[in-house]
């Protein structure tokens, strides 16, 4: 992870060990342990740098890591109209054609990763109190509240009622790790703690928890709930605040420029390091990565480029040069900044690629704000609002002036700009337009999408685990 490393190799992996089942390690008779390692904030800085690393996940073909962040599009934008496998093989094809099941392995891993996440924020949250400086605790708290924050939202929106774990627990609490909780009890814990990450951080960074990263995180939540007026509170204060956000001018170098002004959270990646890189933009080329293809665009998302992307669209997708019927998401070509949108030089290994995973950037703070003045509406024609959403389209060559915007102009908009980078599901559920869309798509591509596909199934693992406490989601 690009300037935030590991710094007790060993520690980490003694102390915060990935696990599946139950997220914990059985506490050693001896050697380093949470107990009698953390005794100062250098010390638990190392878990906090952790935290990152877990999101981040281990760029690996092994079924038995944790890859965090790496496996996410498949249960986003490959449940959405965006993108689908090369040739409908395997468990990947489960999510384009609406068929996952309960024992589906790339959903196990997903889940596993961010209760491992989770068990990481919690682990820095029950240490706090070895920190004598108290700007110090309170920016690590921040640090740690946006990280479990955004690991329960992602999860919450994915699975639906899931265990609520906000403490590190002993093996032998499986109540608490298998109960499922209501959704508003998430939701009550996620704001709570991007409240107080608010409240504690700066914007000294990019690949950590910033102030800015806190409010635009919690303006999504607030959206997610219907809470309109304080979403829109929260993106007015980034808007004008300090943060030194804007647009970049041209629309690739967001992505090829990393960590620029745009950029308000990413996960960092370093290329050529195993412990550091990624592998999923070699996953999205043809037998570049371990699979032949997946991630590949649908002509949908493609009509829909081509209708409303503007400058967009030559950087959001291309033929396949080495099968000229397929299509592939050109915004993460490894490491590949030369040659312009159709031909790319690529590092020479692509599964250690070092492209940053942008999570946050200004054109979502602007689009959410145009969303929030919206407030669950047809139209506006109010002035903040245009002038939002004429920023996003003037970046894009689009300088016709808007002077009225729909929920379906603003949904088109959000999906042309934010094209392949897991936004689609989430943009569709929340703005309520998910069960017409999918229906149709399914319809169209003969897919079974059936309503309780919105949702996907718990782990049969953890189901198996929980000897009856733990309830399967409907359909599964």
């Amino acid at each position: 992870m690009k300037q935030i490393k590991i710094i007790v190799t060993l520690l980490v992996s003694a102390v915060i060990a990935s696990c599946q089942s139950d997220f914990l390690y059985p506490a050693p008779t001896s050697g380093v342990t949470t107990g009698n390692y953390f005794t100062n904030a250098e010390e638990l800085e190392t878990a906090v740098i952790n935290m990152y690393d877990g999101i981040q996940g281990i760029n690996s073909t092994n079924n038995d890591d944790n890859h965090g962040v790496q496996y996410e599009f498949y249960l986003t934008e490959m449940r959405s109209d965006n993108t689908r496998t090369k040739s409908q093989e395997g468990e990947a094809a489960q999510f384009e054609s609406y068929d996952v099941v309960a024992t589906n392995g790339i959903v196990a891993d997903y889940y596993a990763s961010f209760y491992n996440v989770i068990f990481r924020a919690n682990v820095v949250l029950g240490n706090l109190g070895v920190i004598q400086d108290t700007d110090v605790a309170a920016s690590f708290e921040g640090e740690a509240k946006f990280v479990r924050a955004y690991a329960y939202f992602n999860l919450v929106r994915l699975f639906g009622d899931i265990p609520l774990i906000d403490r590190v627990i002993s093996p032998t609490e499986t109540d608490v790790q298998f109960t499922r909780v209501p959704k508003a009890s998430i939701y009550t814990l996620i704001e709570s703690d991007l409240t107080t990450a608010v409240t504690a951080l700066d914007n000294t960074y990019k690949t950590r928890a910033s102030k800015a990263a806190a409010q635009a995180l919690l303006a999504k939540v607030y959206l997610t709930e219907g809470k309109y007026l304080p979403a829109q509170n929260l993106c007015e204060d980034i808007i004008s605040g300090s943060g030194g956000y804007d647009l970049m001018d041209n629309f690739y170098d967001v992505f090829y420029s990393e960590r620029n002004k745009e950029i308000i959270f990413a996960i960092g990646y370093e290329q050529g390091l195993s412990s550091d890189s990624q592998n999923f933009s070699a996953e999205w080329m043809n037998g570049v990565g371990r699979t032949s293809g997946v991630n590949y665009v649908t002509d949908d998302a493609i009509s829909a480029l081509n209708a409303a992307g503007g400058d967009r669209t030559q950087y959001s997708f291309r033929t396949d040069p080495f099968q000229m019927t397929q299509t592939q998401v050109a915004k993460y070509f490894p490491n590949g900044d030369s040659g312009g949108a159709t031909g790319r030089i690529f590092a020479s290994d692509p599964t250690l690629a070092g492209n940053d995973w942008i999570v946050l950037r200004y054109a979502d703070v602007l689009l959410m704000h145009v969303e929030a003045i919206l407030a669950g509406g047809s139209d506006t024609s109010n002035s903040a609002a245009l002038a939002s959403f004429q920023k996003i389209r003037n970046r894009a060559g689009l300088t016709t002036l808007v002077t009225n915007i729909t929920k379906d102009d603003l949904l088109l908009e959000r999906r042309v700009e934010f094209a392949f980078e897991n936004q689609r599901l989430f943009d569709l559920l929340r703005f309520g337009r998910a069960e017409a869309v999918f229906s149709a798509f399914s319809n169209t591509n003969g897919y079974s999408y059936s309503s309780s596909d919105l949702l996907l199934p718990l782990p049969q693992n953890e189901i198996n685990l929980s000897k009856g406490v733990m309830s399967q989601n409907p359909g599964y």
